[in-house]
């Protein structure tokens, strides 16, 4: 293998990848295994999230056409090489991505991006050549992501630097729980979806169903339904202002419960039938098929505006990269008339913590309650 020495050891739990490069003979380094790296991830991530501080991930991954064992090596073993002392290496992908992390950064980051890409490259083409070089495919991701003009859309934190450890088995039972009971519930409300829809229709001009982006997992943004409950054609620029005043008080400012997450009180845009659907919580009902679609879940965080994300702290934004967004949720049910930006967000997070189907049935169980005495959903 050249210039290139790979050893494995294996443990119960945990196999890492010993790497000697030419430059550092007799020295082995150790490159992380994927669950191993991913959880560092995750640690870093939170890391980078309390102390504001630039986290890096760059990763690389071989042309298809050359992702042979050899050439993971040659990689694994060029990324060990280009590292720095602070910087963690290992697979993202076992035996096709390798990553490095390069946590709290205080240089600029476009040169430090720069800087590691081209060493990289020059170690790859030294390996094995400038045709492989040129076609590895090299990515870097940063948390929190350099904000973006409003005008720009969502916010494009990589859901690569967020992801949780899943749980397949409460994600497959939670999905069998979301479609059975929305198509249920979508069956059996049917006649009263058909009254509000023409109440809706004959009370104001316009469309029935209202669709509007939200940001869901991940930040992937999706069509989320409403009932109409404004006039068309209005401006959303006091909502926009009274939603960025509301998240920059943080835990200053507190929010109505009456009033639902982020709604005006006597909106003057509010049809008079959109008052009741909205005290009713009744205008959230199309996003039973929301759930259908698996967009949403009947239980997890609300789904925000692009424009409210772009206004989080990196810590808030947690509360959507960790748990499928939901009709209902923790923070509706909590019992609080009154909460601060901070306290929902802390409600939503110690949900996506400790979430179980147990949980999710109480919160579904609790939900109609929390509507009648006037905490219905956003």
């Amino acid at each position: 293998m050249g210039d290139l020495i790979m050893h494995t050891r294996a443990t119960p739990q945990t196999r890492r990848l010993a790497v000697s490069t030419d430059g550092h003979a007799g020295i082995r380094q150790h490159i992380l295994d994927e669950p191993i790296f991913r959880s560092a991830l995750v640690r870093e991530r939170k890391r980078s999230d309390r102390s504001n501080r630039p986290l890096l991930l760059l990763l690389a991954r071989m042309d298809t056409r050359r992702a042979t064992p050899d050439a993971a090596r040659a990689l694994a073993a060029a990324v060990m090489a280009v590292k720095d002392g602070s910087h963690l290496a290992g697979w993202f992908e076992d035996g096709k991505t390798v990553g490095i992390i390069a946590p709290e950064i205080a240089a600029p980051i476009g040169s430090i991006t720069r800087n590691l890409e081209w060493r990289l490259r020059g170690e790859l083409e030294r390996r094995l050549g400038s045709e492989a070089a040129v076609n590895a495919e090299i990515t870097v991701h940063a948390n929190p992501h350099p904000r973006q003009r409003a005008s720009d859309g969502p916010l494009p934190v990589n859901p690569l630097l967020a992801a949780e450890q899943s749980a397949p088995a409460y994600d497959r039972l939670k999905r069998v729980l979301d479609i059975s009971v929305s198509l249920a519930l979508l069956a059996m409300l049917s006649p009263l979806l058909l009254v509000i829809a023409a109440l809706v229709k004959l009370k104001s001009p316009g469309p029935v169903l209202f669709e509007q982006t939200r940001v869901g997992q991940g930040m992937r943004p999706f069509k989320m339904l409403k009932f109409r409950t404004m006039h068309v054609n209005n401006d959303h620029a006091v909502h926009h202002e009274f939603v960025t005043a509301f998240i920059k008080a943080g835990s200053q400012a507190q929010i109505d419960g009456q009033n639902g997450m982020f709604k005006l009180a006597n909106d003057r845009r509010v049809t008079a039938i959109g008052r009741i659907l909205r005290k009713t919580s009744l205008d959230e009902l199309p996003q039973l098929w929301n759930v259908v679609r698996g967009d949403m879940s009947l239980v997890g965080p609300r789904p925000p505006l692009w424009y409210e994300v772009d206004e989080y702290q990196p810590w808030h934004c947690r509360r959507v990269l960790e748990a499928k967004p939901g009709i209902t949720g923790l923070w509706q049910v909590a019992g609080r008339s009154r909460t601060t930006f901070d306290e929902m967000v802390r409600l939503d997070l110690r949900y996506a913590r400790g979430r179980s189907l147990w949980t999710d049935v109480k919160i579904l169980l609790a939900t109609p309650a929390a509507v009648i005495v006037g905490k219905g959903a956003a």
